[in-house]
C-alpha cells in the first residue's frame, strides 16, 4: 500500500518565479529532489504530475510540479518559441531552490524537450533527467527531428513512452535514446498515447524504472 504523503502550494518570488506543489517525501527521506513539469497545452495540476508526485514521495523523493513561466502568464495557449530559454531558467531556478540531496528533472512532452535542453546546456544543474513523451519529431514528419542536442546529456535518462504516441515510434526512441552518451532506459507504456494518463499503478511502474536507473 502507497504511503499517505503530504503536499502544499509552493511560490518563490524568484526571476523567473516559481509556482507549483510540493510533494513532501514519506519517511525516511533520502533529502532528493524531482522537479517535474508540464507539457504545451497543460499545467502542474495534470492527473499525470499529480501521480507521479504522490509516486515518488512516497518513496522518498520530494517533488516539486511547476508551471513553466509560459504558463504562469497565461492560463491557456501553447508556449511562443521566443519564451523557451524563459521556460528552461524557470526549470534551472526550481531545482536550486533548496534540500540537501540529489537534484532531478523531468518534465511531459514540451516541458521534457526544455528539460533535457537545460541539462544539455548545463549538466551539473541534476543528476537525472526523466521524460515522458518526449516529441521527437511533430506528428507524421519524421524528418523533423528534436535530437540536435542529445548527444550533449551526461545524466542518466529515462524515456516513458506510449506505443502510440504520434510523435515518436518505440523503434525511433530506441534509436534516440543511443545517441546520449550516459545510462538511459525506455518504458513503453503499451496503450498509451501522448497525453500518458497515468494511474496509480503505472505511476508506480515509472518510479520504480527511474530510481532503478539512477542509483
Amino acid at each position: 500500500m502507497m504511503e499517505v504523503v503530504s503536499s502544499e502550494p509552493f511560490a518563490v518570488d524568484t526571476d523567473p518565479p516559481i509556482r507549483g506543489v510540493l510533494h513532501h517525501a514519506a519517511p525516511p527521506s533520502s533529502g532528493d529532489l524531482l522537479v517535474l513539469t508540464h507539457g504545451a497545452g497543460s499545467n502542474h495540476e495534470a492527473p499525470l504530475l499529480r501521480a507521479l508526485g504522490r509516486a515518488f514521495a512516497a518513496e522518498g523523493v520530494s517533488v516539486l510540479r511547476c508551471d513553466l513561466p509560459f504558463r504562469q502568464t497565461r492560463a491557456a495557449g501553447p508556449p511562443s518559441p521566443s519564451g523557451a530559454a524563459r521556460d528552461r531558467r524557470g526549470l534551472a531556478t526550481a531545482l536550486a531552490t533548496a534540500g540537501r540531496g540529489r537534484r532531478f528533472l523531468g518534465g511531459h512532452s514540451y516541458g521534457g524537450r526544455q528539460a533535457s535542453m537545460l541539462l544539455a546546456e548545463s549538466p551539473t544543474c541534476a543528476h537525472g533527467l526523466l521524460l515522458l513523451s518526449y516529441p521527437l519529431h511533430p506528428p507524421s514528419k519524421p524528418d523533423r527531428p528534436r535530437t540536435q542536442h542529445l548527444h550533449e546529456l551526461r545524466v542518466p535518462t529515462l524515456f516513458v513512452h506510449g506505443a502510440r504516441d504520434p510523435f515518436g515510434s518505440v523503434e525511433e526512441m530506441e534509436a534516440a535514446r543511443g545517441l546520449i552518451p550516459a545510462p538511459t532506459a525506455l518504458l513503453v507504456l503499451p496503450r498509451a498515447a501522448h497525453a500518458l494518463h497515468a494511474d496509480s499503478e503505472t505511476a508506480r511502474e515509472i518510479v520504480a524504472a527511474f530510481l532503478s536507473l539512477v542509483r
